[in-house]
């Protein structure tokens, strides 16, 4: 567990606390050995250093993000910015759909963008594995 993101999750009103700590639960299960932290002040969870998935809060909703959510073929998933990245978004804690969670989840493993070096590539992304 980690006390950042409880700490996070905590600081928010119930309703977003429980999606919150659902999310990180779900995500603690089906990414064993990923490690987590707080990143740019919110819980992202990173696979050999690379960004795999992160959730904060915004005005209306919980946003879920996948950093290479574009690449996962999944029609549930929002395109987010001018890279990969892709959301899901939750404003009560029975929208999420742990079956669908788990699937985006397992695929977050195996298809990787490689966003740790993005800088050092002056903005080019590669694909990982």
């Amino acid at each position: 567990m980690n006390n950042e993101i409880n700490n996070y999750n905590d600081q928010l009103n119930s309703v977003d606390a429980e999606i919150c700590r659902l999310l990180m639960a779900s995500i603690n299960k089906n990414l064993e050995g990923a490690d987590s932290k707080i990143w740019h002040r919110h819980p992202v969870w990173f696979i050999d250093g690379n960004p795999i998935v992160g959730y904060s809060k915004l005005k209306n909703y919980v946003r879920l993000l996948f950093w290479s959510g574009q690449s996962f073929e999944e029609d549930s998933l929002i395109s987010e910015g001018k890279f990969k990245a892709a959301e899901l978004r939750f404003t009560h804690p029975d929208e999420i759909d742990f079956d669908l969670l788990k699937r985006i989840l397992e695929k977050s493993i195996h298809i990787q963008w490689d966003y740790k070096n993005i800088v050092k590539r002056k903005g080019q992304l590669l694909r990982l594995k």
